[in-house]
């Protein structure tokens, strides 16, 4: 047997053989750099004997989701997770790539990445960063009162979360001014049915009231 065919793991102990090892520690060093076209690079071998590795493909959904190639993201996380799926990670980094850059992001797209990211929370209530990310997308449909308290979740678990901290005390002074603005908006309403009553009584009536 040669030198390379004894450092060559078969597709039986890739999970623990050092060359595996190796590999994804080299992989989630080049995306710490933000290089992930050199981590796909490292990683597609191994993926090719191991399709459905959870860490594999977390770390190749990563790469894909630096590059912004959601759907191939989105296909390689989706055939992992469909054989971990008790896999926290895998549900996080697929909520992403469902999701894509958020401020162009449709309903549809929106949704999926809620669920992927609820299934998450199903699996660890605690899993980081999960209600931030939430709070981001709620914020962006609108719904504040959502969005603060997905805030206020991510703080429970980090109170350090200083992102976390920023948006939840913006929209609490956000939903304070809307309430303020609704009952602003209710009392000139009434004020103004008031003027329309008065303004609509006939002459026989005013005279009778006189």
């Amino acid at each position: 047997m040669t030198d390379s065919d004894q450092s060559s793991p078969t597709p039986e102990n890739h999970g623990t053989s050092a060359d595996y090892r190796r590999i994804l520690n080299e992989s989630a060093r080049l995306l710490r750099a933000n290089r992930p076209g050199e981590a796909i690079a490292v990683l597609e071998p191994l993926q090719a004997d191991m399709p459905d590795d959870p860490d594999i493909a977390i770390n190749m959904g990563g790469a894909l989701i630096l590059q912004r190639k959601w759907a191939k993201a989105v296909e390689t996380l989706k055939r992992a997770v469909d054989a971990s799926p008790e896999n926290v990670l895998l549900w996080t980094n697929l909520a992403a790539a469902y999701l894509g850059r958020l401020e162009t992001s449709g309903p549809k797209h929106q949704e999926r990445a809620i669920a992927a990211y609820e299934k998450a929370l199903w699996i660890d209530p605690n899993t980081p960063n999960v209600h931030y990310h939430l709070g981001l997308i709620y914020k962006q449909q609108g719904n504040l009162s959502r969005s603060s308290a997905m805030f206020q979740r991510a703080l429970e678990i980090n109170p350090n979360d200083r992102d976390a901290r920023f948006w939840m005390e913006r929209l609490s002074r956000q939903l304070v001014e809307r309430e303020r603005e609704k009952r602003q908006n209710r009392s000139q309403q009434g004020r103004d049915e008031e003027k329309r009553g008065l303004n609509g009584r006939s002459p026989d009536q005013s005279e009778q009231d006189s």
